[in-house]
């Protein structure tokens, strides 16, 4: 079934106001739209709408973590990320305060709205703060679960959450893992390091392959990354290849890079996402072929690099 991880955003906050009494939340009038709305029908008290002004928003995020409150904060990724950041940076990450920015409609497939509204680069710019941590999921049960784990993780985190549905990937027996990457096909000379809504195209793209078997990993914890297992993963295979729907630089890709760097290992490494460019108004499937990040994109891509 598809379900886009805001949705599902939506119902592990209703769950988690109703069985915790020191959880708040605060939205940027977006509440249809990043589905808080879910918490605000089962806890109205504990919901606040705090108008269209994100840096205030964050600001008294702020306040209620330093008084011992855990505060959801919602708004679109490029208003979350990009127009409170200095209030993230200062009020909440310098102090090492309990907020939890859940950041929906991120990435190009948000679609129609446009490159205005497609962050691509809010992954690069928590990811480059101290304290804060980062996430994110790629189906509606690792959402669920991860929102529901960060209310448990001391100090600032941010949720990367999407508009577009997604397939399942994973099934009731999941059990996510802070800060573990997932290993979902294992495979030889050539491993896939996703992220997102590009695990699934990332899977429809293995289904393309013949005569490759890559092995494909999930990085839902981009900070702090899974070392071990990336180090492990370049020591036993050819190349790697880094897959987001974000800009190359500063996202999953350069974690990636800049974990390898330091060991000299002969794997090489190839990022597919944005290359340094914005998005543009289109339906979300037809944007992610344009961008070549598409499985038929991924697939041919896997094909040229192993010629």
């Amino acid at each position: 079934m598809a379900t886009a991880t805001r949705e599902a955003y939506g119902k592990a906050l209703a769950k988690l106001v109703q069985e915790r009494e020191d959880i708040v939340v605060l939205d940027a009038d977006l509440t249809k739209s990043t589905k808080t709305i879910e918490a605000k029908k089962a806890c109205p008290e504990r919901h606040f709408n705090m108008g269209i002004a994100e840096g205030n928003m964050m600001g008294v995020a702020a306040g209620l973590a330093a008084s011992h409150k855990i505060v959801y904060a919602s708004s679109f990724a490029m208003f979350a990320a990009g127009r409170a950041f200095e209030q993230i940076r200062n009020s909440i990450c310098y102090p090492n305060l309990n907020v939890k920015v859940c950041a929906t409609h991120a990435g190009i497939s948000v679609g129609e709205d446009g490159a205005s509204h497609q962050s691509v680069e809010d992954i690069a710019i928590m990811r480059s703060i101290p304290n804060m941590k980062v996430f994110q999921p790629c189906d509606a049960r690792e959402t669920e679960q991860i929102i529901k784990a960060v209310a448990d993780i001391e100090g600032p985190c941010y949720v990367r959450l999407g508009r577009l549905g997604v397939e399942d990937v994973y099934d009731d027996s999941y059990t996510w893992e802070y800060g573990k990457g997932q290993v979902l096909k294992k495979g030889s000379k050539i491993a896939i390091i996703a992220t997102g809504l590009m695990v699934q195209e990332s899977l429809k793209a293995i289904e393309q392959l013949e005569g490759i078997e890559p092995t494909l990993i999930n990085i839902s914890t981009i900070k702090p990354i899974d070392k071990d297992l990336i180090l492990e993963t370049a020591k036993t295979h050819d190349v790697i290849v880094t897959i987001e729907e974000h800009n190359v630089i500063g996202g999953l890709g350069g974690a990636v890079a800049e974990t390898l760097a330091p060991y000299g290992l002969p794997c090489r490494q190839y990022m597919m996402g944005m290359q340094d460019s914005f998005g543009r108004s289109g339906k979300p499937k037809d944007l992610l072929a344009h961008y070549h990040l598409d499985a038929s994109s991924i697939a041919q891509k896997i094909k040229e690099i192993m010629k």
